[in-house]
């Protein structure tokens, strides 16, 4: 997964529903606007289980109706997955004061602790995350929590070791 988690969902979503990616708003009825039944549903979020790695109940299916309650079902399932305790990062946290570079393994400790450091290095500052994970889902589920600071001004890229980036979308 290269992209942000919204934008995932809207590209997956435009796929499956048979329209464009700019006709996605927030508003927009999935059965009434675009048209989707049951099935689609069903189809989509099983398409978005697969791309992303989660599990949606049948409940949550049953009460979607819009394209912003699918972004909100898709990113409460995110931040609700477990990350797995003892995967290894590092994270590097890049200001107008110089660069802070933790690295051990991934606790709820550590992740506090690359959090505030983000947050108080400010606006225009940049934190980046690898992962040695053996896919993307920890990626994922840590853009996700670390896309709050995105609104504070701070660039956010998580990816796996050795690989490209990606920037997550605001949550």
């Amino acid at each position: 997964m290269e992209m942000g988690l919204e934008e995932t969902v809207r590209q997956v979503a435009a796929s499956q529903l048979g329209v464009t990616p700019e006709a996605l708003a927030p508003d927009v009825s999935l059965a009434d606007d675009l048209a989707a039944d049951s099935l689609d549903l069903v189809e989509l979020t099983l398409a978005l289980e697969e791309e992303l790695g989660l599990t949606f109940s049948p409940d949550t299916i049953d009460n979607l109706r819009t394209y912003g309650e699918l972004v909100s079902a898709v990113i409460g399932a995110a931040r609700s997955r477990p990350l797995a305790e003892g995967t290894r990062l590092r994270a590097c946290v890049v200001g107008s004061s110089g660069r802070l570079v933790r690295a051990g393994s991934l606790t709820p400790y550590t992740l506090e602790e690359v959090e505030e450091d983000a947050r108080r290095a400010g606006p225009g500052a940049r934190l980046e995350i690898d992962l040695e994970a053996s896919d993307d889902t920890a990626c994922s589920t840590l853009a996700v929590r670390f896309a709050w600071l995105e609104t504070h001004g701070v660039a956010v890229t998580v990816r796996r070791a050795g690989r490209p980036g990606r920037a997550p979308a605001a949550a």
